[in-house]
């Protein structure tokens, strides 16, 4: 009798990434993928040691297909909201990973070449060495969580998604004016977070970077 298949690294995360695409990472487990490749869990843990190894391996390939192709151009600022644009728009392809990249630290090369490129950003700045890494840390917590926020909202199906609108509708539209004034009204200009993602993702990442360029100034 033929033996099992041997998959490679490769192939186990091509499908688990397109597994991910049609399940929660909550649901996801080892067990399932096997399950999915015809073969035992024992079998990828010759490639993986866990299931959060395995998950940062599938984020990680998301950062590497972000930095395809890139270029640095234009000034720091630019330079850094090209790049945070980049991993946005890489992980709306696959917003189930979106949580997993900003839960877990990922060594892989898609990381190290994000981490490499806010870096050589941020020395292009002006600001001295000793305060670039809290900086650095800063903008990546700010630009995982915007885009972790935004894939939770990518998940959701239309039923979903036309409840939540319908329940925005009913909270600020039915507000009562004596005793929420403000929200009254503003009400009919308000929209759901679930709004215009990308303009808010660039506004926050610009007010950000310009606190930033108002240091550099300062100092």
């Amino acid at each position: 009798m033929a033996g099992r298949r041997r998959w490679t690294s490769e192939e186990i995360l091509d499908a688990a990434a397109e597994l991910l695409r049609t399940s929660a990472t909550e649901s996801f487990s080892v067990r399932k993928l096997a399950a999915v490749l015809g073969t035992d869990s024992s079998s990828l843990y010759r490639h993986f040691r866990s299931k959060t190894e395995l998950l940062r391996a599938v984020a990680d390939r998301v950062l590497l297909t972000a930095m395809e192709g890139y270029r640095p151009e234009g000034d720091w600022k630019q330079r850094l909201t090209a790049l945070a644009l980049r991993v946005r728009d890489a992980f709306r392809r696959q917003p189930q990973l979106a949580a997993v990249w900003a839960r877990y630290v990922s060594s892989g090369a898609g990381s190290r070449l994000v981490v490499e490129e806010v870096l050589q950003a941020l020395r292009a700045s002006g600001l001295p060495d000793e305060e670039i890494p809290v900086r650095y840390h800063r903008i990546v917590v700010l630009i995982a969580s915007l885009i972790a926020s935004e894939a939770g909202a990518d998940t959701l199906t239309p039923e979903e998604r036309e409840q939540g609108q319908e329940l925005f509708r009913v909270a600020v539209l039915g507000a009562d004016p004596e005793r929420f004034p403000a929200l009254a009204h503003f009400a009919r200009d308000l929209r759901p977070l679930q709004t215009d993602h990308r303009a808010a993702f660039e506004d926050i990442l610009a007010a950000h970077l310009g606190h930033i360029e108002a240091v550099v100034r300062a100092g």
